[in-house]
């Protein structure tokens, strides 16, 4: 891309393979990539922009320590249901440490797990923090951006972490197709009235997932008829 090369970023996965070739190598798979370019249906991913790849990825490792972090919270809370019959609030288990788990009525084998569980926890607390600072510290959300920051549950690190990964939200035609990049839109296959395969997924990575983001798309200038992001 730097020495002026047009680069597309080929979605392999919903390249439609030909089939009944009795020879294939990679000169074939070209060509057939390159016909499908010619006829503008060649599926393509979006590249981001190399300044911005840095600060993406560690938004990406911040989500998955994120993830990382609930499971060890939903061990604990499956743990207290099934040995007490209890429960605590993730905001609650956060706070805890081993002299809060020792007042628990657990046995000694499954207080040792939770401590586990919750020395894990924290640890991955401590790295979300580390890596929330650094991304702040080096992103800006853009303007066209600053309406996330009113949706509700939405801060300024998820707020920068759906714009970077969305890019520049005018690539997407509609609000359907923005729907559809988020996961949002339910996938049902049937035949003969009965449903066939498995349902789409339902939300986007755990940062687009949530309805008010098309509602954001969609937002116009009062008297324009003019689309307005943010």
């Amino acid at each position: 891309m730097e020495a002026g090369y047009r680069v597309h970023l080929v979605n392999t996965a919903a390249v439609k393979q030909y089939k009944d070739l009795k020879h294939k190598e990679d000169v074939d798979d070209a060509r057939w990539l390159a016909h499908l370019l010619r006829l503008g249906i060649l599926p393509v991913g979006y590249i981001c922009p190399k300044e911005a790849r840095g600060v993406r990825d560690l938004m990406r490792k911040r989500n998955q320590l994120v993830g990382q972090r609930s499971r060890q919270i939903l061990s604990i809370e499956n743990l207290l249901s099934r040995d007490t019959g209890g429960r605590a609030s993730a905001n609650e288990i956060k706070r805890w440490q081993e002299t809060d788990i020792d007042q628990l009525a657990l046995a000694e084998s499954s207080r040792l797990a939770v401590k586990s569980n919750v020395a894990v926890m924290h640890c991955l607390n401590e790295q979300i923090e580390r890596l929330e600072a650094e991304i702040l510290k080096k992103a800006k959300l853009r303007p066209d951006y600053q309406g996330l920051l009113t949706v509700s549950g939405v801060g300024k690190v998820l707020a920068l972490t759906i714009a970077l990964e969305t890019g520049e939200v005018s690539r997407f035609a509609t609000v359907g197709d923005f729907s559809s990049y988020c996961r949002c839109v339910g996938s049902e296959h049937r035949s003969n009235g009965k449903k066939k395969g498995s349902d789409g997924e339902g939300h986007a990575g755990g940062c687009e997932g949530s309805g008010g983001f098309g509602a954001w798309r969609n937002r116009r200038c009062a008297g324009t008829g003019r689309r307005r992001y943010g």
